[in-house]
C-alpha cells in the first residue's frame, strides 16, 4: 500500500485553512483520511471590498498565518501542496503583489483562482454523487466571504457555472453593488423557468452549522421553511445573543446570517425546498484535484 501526504492552503475573504490529509492506495482505491485541519480568521475581505486594498495590517497576519502553515507542513512531510486564494484576493488592487510578497517571507507559491474554478474544485472534493439522482437537477451552492458559486448539475453533469461578487463579508460591509444583486436575482429566476424543480448542495462553514444546529443527520437535508424560521430569528438577536443561545465561535456569529439569506434568496426564487450539506469545502477539493491530477 502506497501512502502520500499532501496539503490545501484557502486563503478566503473571512479565513484562511490549512488542511492536511494523507493518501491510502491500495489495489487502485483511495482512501483520503484527515491528518490535520487549522482555520484563522483573518478577514481580508474587511479591507478589500471597503478600501480596495489589503491592508499592512492584514498582510502582516497572513504572513505570520502562512509561515505557521510552512512549518506544518514541513513537519508532516507534506509531498505536496496548493495554495489558492479566492474573491479577496481577486478584487485586491495589491493582490499580486501580496503573493509576491508571500512567496519572498513564506516561500509559499499562491494561485488567485478564478469564482468559476473556485466552484468546480470545491466540486471535486466528491462523494456528492450519495445525494444525487440521476432523474433530478441540482443546483450546487458556496457561500463564502467574497462570492458566491453555483454549478448546475443535470445527470450528473455541469450545465454551467456561474460566480456573484456576493458573499458574507461584502454584505456586512454593505459593499454589494445593486447591479450585482439584480444580476444574481435574474440568472435565479432562469434558473427556476429552465430547469425547475431542483435541490441545492451546499458547501460552506455557515451551511454546515445551520445543519448542526437544526439537529440533522449526515445525510439528512435542511428544509427551506426551517431555514427561514432560523435566519428569521437570528437576525433579530444581537451577535452577543447568537453567541449564547447558539453556542457560535465569535467569527460565524455575524456571517452566518447573511449566508442564511442567500441560500434563503435561492430557495425562495428556484422555489426549493431541500438543503443537503455534505460538509465539502474548497480544501477537500484542492486535496483531490493535487492527487488526481499529478
Amino acid at each position: 500500500m502506497k501512502t502520500e501526504t499532501l496539503a490545501a492552503i484557502d486563503i478566503g475573504s473571512n479565513a484562511i485553512r490549512l488542511l492536511i490529509s494523507s493518501v491510502d492506495n491500495n489495489g487502485g482505491v483511495s482512501d483520503f483520511k484527515k491528518a490535520a485541519f487549522l482555520r484563522v480568521p483573518i478577514r481580508l475581505g474587511e479591507d478589500v471590498f471597503t478600501k480596495g486594498v489589503i491592508s499592512e495590517e492584514k498582510r502582516q497576519l497572513l504572513v505570520d498565518a502562512l509561515t505557521g502553515f510552512s512549518y506544518i507542513i514541513r513537519a508532516y512531510k507534506v509531498s505536496r501542496y496548493r495554495a489558492c486564494a479566492t474573491s479577496a484576493m481577486r478584487d485586491a488592487a495589491n493582490g499580486s503583489e501580496i503573493v509576491d510578497y508571500i512567496k519572498s517571507h513564506c516561500n509559499i507559491d499562491v494561485e488567485i483562482i478564478s469564482g468559476q474554478e473556485e466552484g468546480d474544485i470545491i466540486f471535486e472534493a466528491g462523494g456528492l454523487d450519495k445525494v444525487m439522482d440521476r432523474d433530478r437537477n441540482y443546483l450546487y451552492v458556496d457561500v463564502g466571504g467574497g462570492s458566491t458559486e453555483i454549478i448546475l448539475y443535470s445527470n450528473y453533469q455541469k450545465l454551467f457555472s456561474e460566480s456573484f461578487q456576493l458573499g458574507t463579508v461584502r454584505m456586512l460591509t454593505d459593499t454589494v453593488e445593486k447591479k450585482e444583486k439584480g444580476r444574481f436575482k435574474s440568472r435565479l429566476q432562469e434558473i427556476y423557468d429552465q430547469y425547475y424543480p431542483l435541490s441545492i448542495i451546499a458547501s460552506g462553514g455557515n451551511i454546515n452549522k445551520v445543519h448542526k444546529i437544526l439537529g440533522k443527520r449526515d445525510g439528512e437535508y435542511i428544509g427551506a421553511t426551517e431555514l427561514k424560521i432560523l435566519y428569521d430569528a437570528m437576525k433579530e438577536m444581537s451577535y452577543e445573543e447568537r453567541i449564547l443561545n447558539y453556542k457560535l465561535k465569535s467569527y460565524r456569529a455575524d456571517v452566518i446570517v447573511p449566508a442564511m439569506k442567500i441560500f434563503s434568496t435561492i430557495c425562495k426564487s428556484c422555489k426549493i425546498n431541500e438543503i443537503y450539506a455534505p460538509k465539502v469545502g474548497l480544501v477537500d477539493g484542492i486535496i483531490h484535484h493535487i492527487y488526481y491530477n499529478r
